[in-house]
């Protein structure tokens, strides 16, 4: 059987850019969040602010890593393997990717130095600003490298002539129709990531007894960033759809599975595509609602995948599943928000056991999320490689053969599988030590191995309650 090098270079880049999303998503959200504890610290002097923000710096530095690693082998890709997209793009792609590097790279990697070393180093106030630098460098980063993509999915301020895109406008191609709503989309994103994973290690610390009142503050702040942050993500998608229904007709009619143009179309709750008889073979959907969301009108016009040829159709089930699995996800995150903000109520968000259990598994939630949102992104722009412009097909290396594809996406994953797997080794072992200060005088007789121990706190656990971690109360110290 002859190996197809576009198939195998369409996984060897999908695989590639997957993994290397779910390490930016959680870094951007993550350094703002330090650039918090910062501010709280040197503003208050408080030593929680402090530790929580050494700890989630250790965290950020090895994730930081991975990502650095994963997406570098990104840019050779477009050598490699899509050469002459590479050399259509170079007059646009070319300078805002080195911008991607100069304005945001190198600022990252030099403040992150101090960020992680220089805390005893330099004053306090460097020390803040440096946290802030690196925040800053995240999203400056993010800036170019989702411009650049979102021009691939609405072309705007260049000109193809003879195979080769000359830019006629420099503002117009950076802050392309969809940039806005796709750049805002995305670091709402990050936040969720973020605060999600924060979150949810904060409730597996509480619900061992680690660190209590750090964990507790912890979780209190993530609960009240996702109960803004997880609504208001919800109705930045719906100004991002109806963004892509004007841009990207098709792609939308992919999410819905609707398959010819038409009025009153239901909103499809489940659906089995099939795609060769250009139908759906099972429905379950709720009467005109998809007209109402698209158009905020119940007898407005959707757009049908039929309405362009076969070889113009992206692949179906692959967009309405993956833009189903990323919708619930989102529901579910406002029902998490909205529940820790029921169980602020005397203080039980932090103690009741079932929330702690399923805010940890949230944990993982949102880079699901991304990842499904993603995959409605950039398969939903099939056959395209720039919208309407250059298909996939005519970007590919005239000279690439399958084997070649092949070997290096082998290559790929077995270096990728090695990269995770140490970059997990090492991030359990600094979740596994936690925030405890394993630096402390050992001379000290009396430190306890765990801090949450009743022979060295004011207070012990009354685990008697089934539905909470447990409930502190005074205990006799013996005159300490």
């Amino acid at each position: 059987m002859e190996l197809d090098p576009l198939i195998l270079s369409r996984i060897q880049f999908a695989f590639v850019v997957s993994f290397h999303a779910i390490f930016p998503v959680f870094t951007i959200g993550l350094a703002s969040y330090i650039a918090v504890l910062e501010g709280l610290a040197f503003k208050t002097e408080n030593p929680v602010w402090v530790k929580l923000s050494a700890f989630w710096t250790k965290v950020f530095a090895v994730v930081f890593g991975m990502g650095v690693v994963s997406g570098i082998v990104m840019s050779f890709q477009f050598g490699t393997n899509w050469s002459n997209f590479a050399q259509a793009s170079a007059n646009f792609l070319g300078p805002i990717l080195s911008y991607e590097v100069v304005t945001a790279f190198f600022l990252e990697a030099a403040f992150l130095g101090v960020l992680l070393f220089g805390r005893d180093k330099v004053p306090a106030g460097v020390h803040l600003f440096a946290a802030i630098m690196v925040a800053t460098g995240t999203f400056i980063s993010s800036f170019w490298i989702l411009s650049a993509n979102s021009w691939m999915q609405t072309p705007a301020g260049t000109e193809l002539r003879d195979g080769v895109f000359y830019v006629t406008s420099w503002s117009e191609a950076i802050f392309n129709p969809s940039f806005p709503y796709r750049f805002a989309h995305m670091a709402l994103a990050s936040y969720l990531t973020g605060g999600f994973v924060v979150a949810g290690v904060s409730a597996w610390y509480l619900l061992r007894g680690r660190e209590v009142e750090a964990n507790k503050k912890a979780l209190s702040m993530c609960l009240w960033l996702l109960l803004f942050i997880a609504p208001a993500q919800a109705v930045l998608g719906d100004f991002h759809g109806l963004n892509t229904l004007e841009h990207q007709p098709t792609k939308v009619a992919a999410m819905e599975g609707n398959w010819e143009t038409s009025r009153n179309v239901p909103l499809l709750l489940f659906a089995i595509p099939d795609q060769e008889n250009q139908r759906n073979l099972f429905e379950i959907g709720i009467p005109s609602l998809a007209s109402f969301i698209l158009t905020h009108e119940w007898d407005g016009e959707v757009p049908g995948v039929s309405a362009v040829p076969v070889d113009e159709q992206p692949p179906v089930a692959i967009v309405f599943w993956s833009f189903r699995i990323m919708v619930g996800i989102g529901l579910l995150m406002i029902a998490f928000a909205v529940t820790g903000l029921v169980l602020r109520a005397g203080g039980r968000y932090w103690r009741t056991n079932w929330f702690l259990q399923g805010m940890r598994f949230m944990s993982i939630a949102p880079f699901f999320a991304v990842l499904t949102g993603w995959f409605v992104t950039e398969v939903g722009r099939a056959p395209w490689l720039v919208y309407g412009q250059m298909t996939q097909a005519e970007a590919l290396t005239p000279s690439l053969t399958g084997g070649m594809a092949l070997f290096t996406l082998i290559g790929y994953v077995v270096v990728y599988a090695l990269v995770f797997s140490a970059g997990v080794y090492y991030l359990m072992r600094v979740l596994y030590v936690g925030l405890e200060d394993r630096d402390e005088d050992e001379h000290e007789a009396d430190r306890p191995k765990r801090p949450f121990s009743a022979a060295h706190v004011p207070f012990e656990i009354d685990h008697n309650s089934d539905d909470t971690v447990g409930t502190a109360k005074p205990v006799n110290q013996g005159g300490h």
